[in-house]
């Protein structure tokens, strides 16, 4: 039986996991998800090798990459190892143009690696890492959704995006950015799709617009 479905891959952002896409439904007659989660990278690898390894996680061709913050970054990397219809990134950027001042100041100062990442077991602290808000009244919420805390893997991930080199963005690309995204501000974003109020989590609080929005936006 031939399969006309479009397979969508998903990856989430820095330490969290697949769980962010749980409000995610598309239309299954024409759509399959799959959820791609994070490793504790090898160490000394380049995000370059992890996102080639990462490639061996997707079954079919010509399939969509959907990432989000972080998991934007690895899935433009990845698109340089595999032929994909589309890749679709969420409250990410798309060149290291796009990172907030804040990131360019730790590259040259390298001041991120003086940040207490020891610190991954409190919650609170790891999500104003990955989620850029304070989570104090969503607690249980969060720690479903954060689920990498090996500190040797968030210090690989910070130094990974503050570092970042891409110049160009990638071929057949779609930016979906928050106008309340604090983590990566939208003042700094070129050639997006604006959600009104969306935050660095939209992914999870605005899961209708992606739901009535992602169909037309990967058959384009």
């Amino acid at each position: 039986m031939i399969d006309n479905r479009i397979h969508v891959y998903c990856m989430p952002g820095m330490a969290a996991s697949s769980a962010i896409f749980e409000y995610i439904k598309l239309p299954e007659e024409r759509f399959e998800l799959h959820f791609l989660e994070w490793s504790v990278p090898a160490k000394g690898i380049s995000f370059s090798d992890y996102a080639k390894n990462m490639c061996e996680r997707i079954h079919h061709e010509n399939s969509v990459l959907l990432g989000v913050s972080l998991g934007g970054l690895l899935v433009q990397e990845m698109s340089k190892f595999i032929k994909v219809r589309k890749v679709i990134i969420v409250s990410s950027v798309k060149t290291k143009h796009e990172l907030p001042k804040r990131m360019l100041f730790a590259r040259y100062t390298r001041v991120h690696k003086l940040l207490p990442t020891g610190l991954v077991n409190n919650v609170e602290l790891l999500a104003k890492y990955a989620f850029g808000e304070s989570v104090t009244k969503r607690l249980s919420l969060y720690e479903k959704y954060l689920s990498v805390r090996d500190k040797g893997y968030i210090d690989w991930c910070i130094n990974e995006m503050v570092n970042w080199s891409q110049d160009v963005a990638c071929e057949n690309l779609v930016h979906i950015h928050g106008e309340k995204d604090t983590v990566f501000p939208i003042s700094y974003i070129d050639n997006c799709i604006h959600v009104v109020n969306g935050t660095h989590t939209m992914i999870i609080h605005r899961a209708k617009w992606f739901n009535e929005n992602l169909p037309t936006i990967i058959l384009e």
